[in-house]
């Protein structure tokens, strides 16, 4: 099997951000102050030293982030409004993307390895979806991985393990597109994946990683050191 290069990354912007309402009132949860500019801007910015190629699905005030990403140059931006977090893969030119691209949320705020998350997926067999891992961080919610080696056997928001998603993987839209039944939600994509042993979780762990999921994440983002 050929080594594959990843030099795409996807940021899903899209969401209505109701937990960090009343900041997300207005603008989009990627534009919520972080840094002196945004979420977004600080996950393109980290990004940058590593991809050449940001995708960025908008939704909820679209066209205010639009604008935003325009200023930053990113690579396309795909309008999923109204759409389940999953749609693009099956439904945006991305469906005939036949190489593994890195999907991100803007809410991520994370010191990421990303050559050696590459080096991880191509000595795992490229997958059709690699999910990275962390250790359960307190005040954090996330999906904890049942694993057996690297292969995922189940994802649980009530079961505990020592490692949960941080809501970043890679993954090939185009063989998903071929060898997954169509859906909307990356909840039912994960399942999908588990029941034909293909979605695999990394040995890469961040070196550091935060979410911001609503007003208490947020506030204590900002207490932290700046990632």
């Amino acid at each position: 099997m050929s080594y594959k290069k990843i030099d795409h990354a996807f940021i899903m912007a899209a969401g209505r951000g109701i937990r960090l309402m009343p900041l997300t009132k207005k603008i989009p949860k990627g534009l919520v102050k972080y840094k002196q500019s945004s979420l977004i801007a600080n996950g393109i910015k980290k990004l940058r030293k590593y991809i050449n190629y940001i995708h960025i699905s908008v939704g909820y005030k679209g066209p205010i982030l639009a604008k935003h990403l325009i200023e930053k140059n990113v690579s396309s931006i795909i309008n999923t409004n109204n759409k389940g977090n999953a749609w693009w893969i099956f439904n945006s030119i991305f469906k005939n993307f036949n190489n593994p691209i890195y999907v991100l949320t803007c809410d991520n705020v994370t010191e990421i390895n990303f050559k050696k998350i590459e080096k991880d997926y191509n000595k795992k067999g490229q997958p059709l979806c690699m999910i990275i891992p962390t250790k359960p961080i307190e005040g954090l919610d996330g999906d904890y991985i049942f694993r057996k080696k690297n292969i995922i056997q189940k994802l649980s928001r009530k079961n505990k393990t020592d490692i949960y998603c941080t809501g970043i993987q890679v993954l090939n839209p185009n063989k998903i597109y071929k060898k997954i039944k169509k859906t909307d939600d990356f909840n039912i994509l994960w399942k999908r994946l588990i029941k034909i042993n293909q979605l695999y979780v990394s040995d890469i762990t961040p070196k550091k990683w935060f979410t911001v999921d609503n007003l208490n994440n947020y506030k204590n983002l900002n207490k932290k050191k700046p990632l």
